[in-house]
């Protein structure tokens, strides 16, 4: 198995020196421009697919589904949750950009399940403002993804329901496992 993590990456010396994480992204996306070619695709997914995940950095979701540049529309936030600005970028998706059906993905260990909502309290206290957005935690990770496609269902704006599924990945494995959404 391959992460980020066990990938040589030069970063230590490259920090060392002086460098920041963002120097090395940018000296990195340099070297990928040298040998970029324009793929003359649009933004319309290949598979009229959007998937909804976590943006917790141990999901490698093009590896774990098999998909190619061009395939999916990739939305990703923390826990993976429906939110509002997911229903919107949704509605985009499916409105103007013709994809069809929507993939949700949760997974285990999230840092959702050990938050609540008394994070918000601490940022007002130490900011000195509340956030506007609930922190959207969690104990049970199948009920959220319950919920998560009950709410993509339910959405006034988004046309093309009957084809949301929920999962939930298995950081240990790499498997997906299907949610019922009855249960």
């Amino acid at each position: 198995m391959t992460t980020s993590a066990s990938v040589p990456t030069g970063s230590e010396s490259a920090i060392a020196a002086g460098d920041t994480v963002t120097d090395r992204l940018v000296e990195s996306n340099a070297r990928y421009a040298d040998a970029f070619t324009d793929p003359g695709m649009d933004a319309r997914p290949v598979l009229h697919v959007a998937v909804v995940a976590c943006m917790d950095a141990r999901l490698d979701l093009h590896a774990a589904l098999g998909l190619e540049l061009g395939d999916c529309h990739t939305i990703r936030n923390a826990g993976g949750v429906v939110t509002d600005d997911v229903i919107r970028s949704l509605t985009i998706s499916q409105r103007k950009l013709g994809t069809r059906s929507v993939v949700l993905i949760h997974h285990t260990g999230c840092g959702l399940e050990s938050l609540t909502e008394d994070f918000r309290n601490e940022l007002e206290a130490e900011v000195g403002q509340r956030p506007a957005w609930a922190v959207e935690s969690f104990r049970d990770v199948d009920q959220d993804v319950r919920q998560s496609m009950q709410r993509v269902r339910t959405s006034p704006f988004v046309p093309h329901t009957d084809d949301v599924r929920g999962f939930v990945f298995d950081v240990k494995t790499g498997l997906l496992r299907e949610v019922d959404p009855a249960s």
